[in-house]
C-alpha cells in the first residue's frame, strides 16, 4: 500500500542543511560602512553590524519553507533529519541563552527558552514523596 500525506519537503539533509546554513548568514546582518567603505566599529572595535535579526525557532521554520514552527518540530521526529534539525535549534538555543546575559534580550530569552526549549522553566516543582498517613 502506499504511504499517505504529503510528500517530503526535503530529498536529503544536504538539501536542508544548505538552507539551515543561509537562514544563519541571514541573520548575521551587514557590516556597517562609512561613506568611503571604511568598516565602523564600536568603543572596543569590533565591526558594527546593521539589519542583524535574532535566531528564532519560528524564523528557521519559515526560512526552511515550513507554514510554522510546529512543522518544524514534526518534521524533526524524521530519522534522517533529526540530527540536523537538533543541531540547528541547539544554534538558535546557544543564541538565545547568550541573549539572557544582556539586559536588553533578557526577557525574551527567558520566555523564549521556557516555551520553546525542554529543560527550561521558571516554573518550581516541588515533589512530595510522603504518604498520606504520614500528614495525619
Amino acid at each position: 500500500m502506499a504511504e499517505r500525506g504529503r510528500p517530503p519537503k526535503f530529498k536529503n539533509k544536504k538539501q536542508l542543511e544548505k538552507l539551515i546554513e543561509e537562514y544563519f548568514e541571514s541573520c548575521k546582518g551587514h557590516i556597517l560602512t562609512d561613506d568611503e567603505g571604511n568598516v565602523m566599529t564600536d568603543k572596543h572595535g569590533n565591526p558594527v553590524y546593521v539589519d542583524a535579526k535574532p535566531l528564532t525557532i519560528t524564523g528557521l521554520a519559515l526560512a526552511l519553507g515550513f507554514n510554522s514552527r510546529q512543522t518544524l518540530l514534526n518534521y524533526q521526529e524524521k530519522e534522517e533529519f533529526m540530527d540536523t534539525i537538533t543541531r540547528a535549534k541547539a544554534r538558535v538555543e546557544a543564541y538565545t541563552e547568550e541573549r539572557l546575559f544582556d539586559k536588553e534580550g533578557a526577557a525574551g530569552a527567558r520566555f523564549s527558552l521556557a516555551n520553546n526549549f525542554k529543560g527550561w522553566s521558571e516554573k518550581q516543582k516541588i515533589e512530595v514523596d510522603s504518604k498520606l498517613e504520614d500528614l495525619i
